[in-house]
């Protein structure tokens, strides 16, 4: 069953058109990977998709409802939520505290947080329960300036689950994440909810063909080619436009 439809989806800056025409569509429990060069439009639909950016033309639907001309938090309060390529956690802010905000966000309650935070036991319980089931529970009261960069990144994973999604965007978890840390973060994706459909933006093809069912490709701005990891793999055209020989060996 489809629960995100984006349909001939169109964005241009001045004269550069940076999404062309694209459609795609999402399953329920789905892993769907962005892929393609720099600059080919892949941010510019993650941000039309999530209501950042209006688009010049097409539809975006959710559950069977066109949401195009929602703002970015009618739709998370319906179920799209996305994170960024760039960590936007408080850094002084213990990590459970982060999560029990982002529960009051969710609840519309957040306003009468900060008389006494601490009074919202099931909040924080909610908190608590959602870093263990991630196994980020050694983290509930560090800092996301004194964690590894891989341990934040895990934590902006468990804030977008705190709003309880539908459809998860993801925009290069892998960004900034050194080597050594990568593990962490595809641990983090292997523990998602089951039901949850998610859209992932990833560079590191490593990553992107052991987590995705289905991958869509695209060059400037517009879908080259869609198919399974295999599929995808074994594009001749991909090949020569993006992946090269080499890295699919």
């Amino acid at each position: 069953m489809s629960i995100l439809q984006v349909e001939n989806l169109n964005k241009a800056f001045g004269g550069l058109k940076v999404t062309n025409d694209v459609s795609l569509s999402l399953s329920v429990g789905e892993r769907l990977a962005l892929i393609g060069p720099n600059g080919a439009g892949k941010t510019t639909l993650v941000n039309q998709v999530a209501g950042f950016l209006h688009s010049d033309q097409g539809t975006i639907s959710l559950n069977g409802q066109d949401i195009t001309r929602w703002p970015a938090h009618r739709r998370v309060q319906n179920g799209l939520v996305r994170t960024f390529q760039i960590s936007k956690l408080a850094p002084g802010l213990p990590a459970v505290e982060q999560v029990a905000m982002a529960i009051h966000q969710r609840e519309g309650s957040l306003k009468n947080m900060w008389r006494n935070r601490w009074n919202y036991k099931p909040v924080v319980d909610e908190a608590m329960s959602l870093l263990e089931e991630l196994r980020l529970t050694h983290l509930a009261m560090a800092t996301p300036e004194s964690m590894a960069y891989g341990d934040q990144r895990q934590l902006e994973i468990a804030l977008a689950l705190a709003l309880r999604p539908k459809v998860l965007l993801l925009d290069e978890p892998m960004a900034g994440v050194p080597q050594g840390e990568a593990q962490l973060i595809l641990n983090a994706l292997t523990l998602l909810p089951k039901d949850l459909a998610v859209i992932i933006i990833e560079h590191d093809m490593d990553l992107v063909f052991r987590f995705a069912d289905r991958i869509v490709v695209l060059a400037n701005g517009a879908v080259l080619a869609e198919g399974t990891p295999d599929e995808i793999r074994k594009n001749e055209v991909v090949r020569a436009v993006y992946l090269g020989k080499a890295e699919l060996a």
